[in-house]
């Protein structure tokens, strides 16, 4: 651990060495109301986030190697998991299907989807909920490039499809980060048009599709679709820039979760 820690801690020293614009101060939307004073999971990692969150602006290829040592010092400091596997246990009232972002660890990553998952079991509860990564699926630069890693997009289809097999009345969430929006947009167009239909709600953060065909996905409506894409997001337009903006969907993971149980 304390490798890694001073690994981390040269890496941000670097990007913190290179000139760029200093974050803005959190709006007011941001600040926190007296409801959100509670001690929960998503508040004390969301207080982490912001309080350690490097000044990361450039190319996903000069910013990857800071973003990565981060997201591993935001586990050890958060104490989040980056992997689930619990498709084929008992079925649940909701099971979410997670693909990654770029370089992300594990098979759910640590920015976006431990702090849904948090937000999540608020909503609807631990016990009635079973979560997913997805493997076989490399988040590398040359899959986002390619509009999605192909190995990624049939692996979330198939994980899917057993889900819809397996437990036929559990509310099925899809739901990516970055890449992982990528991910959703392929694999439900692999789907058979009646598993597509099934999908309970698809939730999507940083979504690089966006800028190709908004919202809409292969055989399912519109009304159980949420994107969330921050002012400021390169990536949300398609580009190759990893910006501060791009880094904190986790603000919107309460929002994302109340979207899935409504």
């Amino acid at each position: 651990m304390r490798f890694f820690l001073l690994t981390f801690l040269a890496l941000q020293g670097l990007a913190l060495a290179t000139p760029v614009p200093e974050a803005a101060p959190a709006p007011a939307s941001r600040q926190p109301s007296i409801l959100d004073k509670r001690q929960t999971p998503l508040n004390d990692f969301l207080t982490v986030l912001l309080k350690y969150l490097p000044a990361i602006d450039g190319t996903l290829e000069a910013t990857l190697g800071v973003l990565t040592a981060f997201e591993g010092f935001l586990a050890i400091l958060t104490g989040e998991q980056d992997t689930y596997n619990e498709l084929g246990g008992a079925c649940t009232d909701y099971t979410v299907v997670f693909a990654r972002g770029t370089s992300e660890p594990g098979n759910v990553g640590i920015l976006v989807g431990p702090p849904f998952f948090d937000a999540l079991r608020s909503a609807v509860g631990d016990s009635a909920l079973t979560i997913q990564g997805v493997n076989n699926y490399d988040a590398d630069i040359d899959g986002y490039i390619a509009g999605g890693d192909a190995g990624g997009s049939s692996a979330m289809a198939s994980e899917i499809a057993a889900a819809y097999a397996a437990c036929p009345n559990t509310k099925l969430v899809a739901s990516g980060y970055s890449q992982g929006g990528q991910i959703v947009h392929n694999s439900i167009g692999k789907l058979p048009a009646a598993t597509a239909a099934w999908i309970s709600k698809v939730v999507i953060f940083g979504d690089p599709g966006k800028a190709d065909n908004g919202t809409a996905i292969a055989n399912v409506p519109a009304t159980k679709v949420k994107t969330f894409c921050n002012v400021g997001d390169n990536i949300c337009v398609n580009g190759d820039l990893i910006l501060v903006p791009h880094l904190l969907y986790a603000e919107n993971a309460a929002a994302a979760a109340a979207f899935v149980a409504s």
